[in-house]
């Protein structure tokens, strides 16, 4: 399989980056092709359809384009990029840029389901997305993927940080390849203010102060591709985020959500 089919899949393959919107940036856990050309472009589309854990929203359909680029420095993969700072062996250090897309708009939500929540969804603000800068380190081998992130926002949008363990081993399935894998997301403070609790300027007009502090979401998943000829590929994933009580007692939550799901696939074709 070609690599540039891996690196069309980035979007779908890898579980684990946006908790609620679906759209993530991450390379998928799956093995290197060492002699294929370096520059190599992808484009495709993709749906992303995930089980939001937010008060009456339910579930979030976001088709989206994907164009990934696999440069020897350089790499675009979807909604962010980076670029190699040293690689040896299974070893690669990189820094990156990526969009994060947990926010939402506050009519997305639902106005009965907040007032059961004690919230007046008039008093309450948008929570906008970002986008996130950092350093990535990975290490690739026959046990397979681990990868280990620390990213910033670099927008002063929640003006938080977060740190992301994950772990993935591949398994080739006739021309399929299959990655089960696990991660650890560590939320700071701020990050998790930002996204699950109430602001100070929604305090002031009277909704009720919650903060849950910094957190650690554990999640599963499992990502696939299938190449469909020389060019094409189908590719996907399936995950499950583990949300804690100090994320699932916030009233901006669902009162019974325990967790987040979400599915996506899509279509490649490699240049």
């Amino acid at each position: 399989m070609l690599k540039s089919c891996f690196s069309a899949a980035v979007l779908l393959a890898s579980p684990f980056a946006s908790a609620q919107s679906g759209g993530v940036t991450e390379e998928p856990i799956v093995e290197r092709v060492a002699d294929e050309a370096p520059h190599r472009w992808t484009v495709g589309l993709a749906l992303s359809i995930s089980d939001s854990a937010y008060a009456g929203e339910d579930t979030r359909l976001r088709p989206f384009p994907l164009i990934t680029f696999e440069g020897e420095r350089f790499f675009w993969r979807g909604l962010g990029g980076g670029f190699h700072l040293f690689e040896r062996g299974g070893f690669t250090l990189d820094a990156v840029a990526s969009g994060r897309f947990d926010g939402f708009d506050i009519d997305d939500l639902g106005r009965r389901e907040l007032a059961a929540n004690g919230v007046d969804a008039r008093l309450l603000e948008d929570r906008d997305d970002g986008l996130d800068v950092g350093i990535a380190a990975t290490w690739s081998g026959r046990a397979g993927e681990f990868k280990l992130r620390a990213l910033a926002d670099a927008t002063d949008t929640s003006g938080g940080y977060e740190i992301a363990a994950d772990y993935g081993y591949p398994v080739h399935l006739g021309r399929a390849t299959v990655v089960p894998a696990v991660g650890l997301r560590w939320m700071s403070k701020d990050l998790a203010n930002y996204y699950y609790g109430t602001l100070d300027e929604e305090v002031a007009r009277g909704v009720a102060r919650y903060r849950p502090g910094s957190v650690l979401v554990p999640q599963v998943g499992v990502g696939f591709l299938r190449p469909l000829g020389a060019k094409w590929s189908l590719f996907g994933s399936i995950d499950y985020k583990f949300l804690p009580d100090e994320l699932t007692d916030s009233p901006l939550l669902d009162p019974d959500a325990s967790g987040s799901a979400g599915f996506r696939i899509g279509f490649s074709r490699s240049f």
